[in-house]
């Protein structure tokens, strides 16, 4: 059953990668040199071990000329309970029934749905690359290195390396870290709060958690980010 679980989890993380895939060569070709789109989100894909083949045959869906769903960006920001700043991207092919979805999981846990702006300011959009820990990776060598492709801070972890780039940098810090021989785990853009909201009753952070996941299970939710702090 365990395994079942993680199988679906990971078809549906395919699934809105591929859908990332198809509107990224949409807006911007086929070609990852030229597309910076497309090249980013291919590096999500294989941080997420996407197989190559499914990533080709994204790309060569999407380049087609046949009548394939046109997906809408659209992205809902507002408050979850206990003041939790939430934004939800989203790619969707009816955004009516996407909005009413997002509008109805913010009520249901207590919170409200707000107008464009109202917490995106909060956050920072940017690149993040995660490496491991291990004997042979000098951490001083491993800050040189991503800063001089151009990367903007590094953050040492317990249990490994967390490297912040801008959005136009990314590629290129990954590329540098890669072509050097370094084993990256994961890599993204992503939103991370300037600040954070801590809970500590359990009732709340189950009810938070819940919503999130009630989010995250939308089909047409792509990425769900919010500054609440999740303590170990």
């Amino acid at each position: 059953h365990k395994k079942a679980r993680n199988d679906a989890n990971m078809g549906k993380i395919f699934n809105k990668i591929g859908r990332e895939i198809v509107v990224a060569v949409k807006a911007g070709g086929p070609d990852i040199e030229l597309n910076r789109r497309l090249k980013d989100v291919i590096l999500k894909a294989k941080s997420n071990n996407m197989p190559n083949d499914t990533i080709e045959r994204a790309i060569k869906r999407a380049s087609g000329d046949g009548s394939d769903i046109i997906y809408e960006d659209i992205t809902y920001e507002g408050y979850g309970p206990y003041g939790v700043a939430v934004i939800v991207e989203s790619l969707t092919d009816n955004k009516n029934r996407t909005a009413a979805n997002i509008r109805h999981a913010f009520a249901k846990y207590g919170g409200n749905m707000g107008t464009t702006g109202c917490v995106s300011f909060m956050f920072d959009r940017v690149g993040q690359i995660s490496i491991e820990k291990s004997d042979d990776l000098d951490e001083d060598e491993l800050l040189m290195l991503a800063l001089e492709a151009g990367a903007d801070d590094m953050k040492i972890e317990e249990e490994g390396y967390t490297i912040i780039t801008s959005v136009d940098n990314f590629s290129e810090v990954n590329d540098g870290i890669v072509d050097a021989g370094i084993n990256v785990l994961s890599a993204e853009i992503t939103m991370i709060p300037q600040t954070t909201t801590e809970i500590t009753d359990p009732e709340e952070i189950k009810n938070i958690e819940n919503m999130l996941d009630h989010l995250e299970e939308d089909d047409d939710v792509q990425d769900v980010y919010h500054n609440w702090e999740e303590m170990e």
